[in-house]
Parts: structure tokens; sequence; C-alpha cells
């Protein structure tokens, strides 16, 4: 039986390992069909598909990709997308600036908190990567402010946190736009609908699928089997592709593995089939 995951993270966004690092420990761990979707850019997938040539290994080129939709921050995943493509290029180019922004207010008010953060600590912490709330949490734990990712978030980074900064981004029209015209399948990720009811979340489903979006990220690392079974009607309801992944960032998340989340993620192989299809390979 096929190993799938379809949503990892390298040192090019968040996660602690680098595209090559992960494509041997996909390797390793038996994993057939891996994609990578870091934040906001596919700088780490040439070397990823470097170090996949000769293995065992089908690597698919992802992105995962943040939008607005209903006043709330939801992230898009696309798949297959074509790298060489300069206006999505050029687009990711600005949708990285729009990070700098908010980070440069987060560490605002992380100074008036009495936080002495500098922006090349979070650089220096970043690497390579597209810089996101993990290399701030980073910067606080190695200064001793917190003792941990998780107080981290709690406390300062999270949607209740003192320095919460909510991103400025497009709207999910556009960003799912932007993904078709460059070739790519959107799929929405870890769809929760926190704060809709049922109701609520069907109608905001029928609303992105009028927008262009064709799957939804049904099997995901940390779900439980309420949250698989909702969305697995909804995706049924609306004809959409199922996806699945464990959101793996290595150290950056712990207690999720590769291809098993928190240890009960099955992506079904003919997810692939449907997808293949869709983005016509």
């Amino acid at each position: 039986m096929s190993r799938i995951d379809l949503h990892t993270h390298t040192t090019f966004s968040d996660g602690s390992y680098s595209p090559t690092e992960l494509v041997e420990l996909a390797s390793q761990q038996n994993i057939d069909i891996l994609a990578i979707t870091d934040h906001d850019t596919t700088d780490g997938l040439p070397e990823a598909l470097e170090a996949s040539k000769g293995l065992p290994l089908e690597l698919i080129p992802g992105i995962e990709l943040s939008a607005m939709f209903h006043n709330r921050e939801m992230h898009i995943l696309g798949y297959f997308i074509n790298l060489a493509d300069l206006q999505f290029q050029t687009r990711l180019e600005a949708l990285r600036a729009t990070r700098i922004e908010r980070l440069h207010h987060i560490l605002d008010r992380l100074h008036s908190l009495g936080m002495n953060i500098s922006l090349e600590d979070v650089e220096q912490a970043s690497g390579i990567g597209t810089i996101g709330r993990p290399h701030i949490a980073q910067t606080l734990m190695a200064k001793g402010y917190v003792k941990n990712m998780k107080e981290a978030f709690e406390q300062f980074l999270g949607s209740r946190g003192k320095a919460y900064v909510q991103r400025v981004v497009p709207n999910a029209h556009e960003i799912i736009g932007w993904i078709i015209d460059a070739g790519g399948v959107p799929v929405l990720a870890h769809p929760y609908w926190e704060g809709f009811n049922k109701e609520e979340s069907t109608t905001a489903c029928q609303t992105l699928v009028e927008q262009g979006l064709q799957g939804l990220e049904v099997f995901y690392g940390t779900f439980s089997a309420r949250h698989i079974s909702f969305n697995l009607g909804l995706a049924k309801q609306f004809d959409l592709l199922m996806t699945g992944g464990s959101d793996f960032h290595g150290t950056f998340k712990p207690g999720i593995a590769l291809g098993k989340g928190r240890g009960s993620l099955h992506v079904p192989p003919k997810v692939m089939e449907r997808l293949r299809v869709a983005a016509g390979h």
C-alpha cells in the first residue's frame, strides 16, 4: 500500500529539515509520494527534486499560500505548480513582503512588552527560509523569554497572544487564481471551519468552490475522526478532490511525524489518481 504525505515544510519556510534531509527522511520511512508545500515560496523545490533522483519516491511540487476569507486567514495548497512561471514568482515575492511588514509590527509589540529582539535576530533564526512566526518563537526561546514553541504562541504570537498581528494578504479568490494561473491545483488546507456552524461551513465551502477551489485536505495530521468525516461529506457534496498530509515541520511542530501526523494519518492512494487527472498529469 502506498504511503503518501502531501503537506510538508522545509528550511525554506518554517521547517527544520532542509529539502535534501526531508527527501532522505521520506525515503528512509518508505514514503512513496511526497509533496513539499513551503509557505509562500517554491525555492526549496529544485534542491528537493535533485535529491529525489534515483530514489523510489515521487516528489510533487507544491506550495502553501495564505489568503483572507470572511475576515479570517486561511491557507490554500497548490499542487503541480509550474516553478518557472515568472508571473507566479513575482506574485510570491510580493506576498513574502507582507511577512516582513507583519514582522516589524510584531517586533514593535514585543519591544513594548520589554523584549529586546531585533530584525537581525529573527533573520538569523530563519536562515535561508521565508520568515514566519516560528522563527520569532525560536528567537524568544533563545533569549530566554519563553521555554518552548507552545508558550511562545500561547502568550505572544498566536491569535490570542499579546503581540499578535494579523497579516494583510490577498483574498482567497485571488490566491486560488494565482495557483490556477501557474498550472496548479488549489486545495484548502486543514479545513477546520472554526466559528462556523454546519450550514455556514457548507455555504463557505460552496463560495470557495465558485471561486475555483478544487479540493479539500480531508486527511490531516491532527484531525479527529469527526473532522475527517465532516470534510469528507463536503468533498463529496461539492465533488472536490480529497488530499491529505501531516503538515510536518520537524522540530518546529513536535509530535507531528512525517507520513503519520500524530499517528493515525492515512492518505488513500485514490487521492493521487484524481489529483493527477486534475493537474493534467
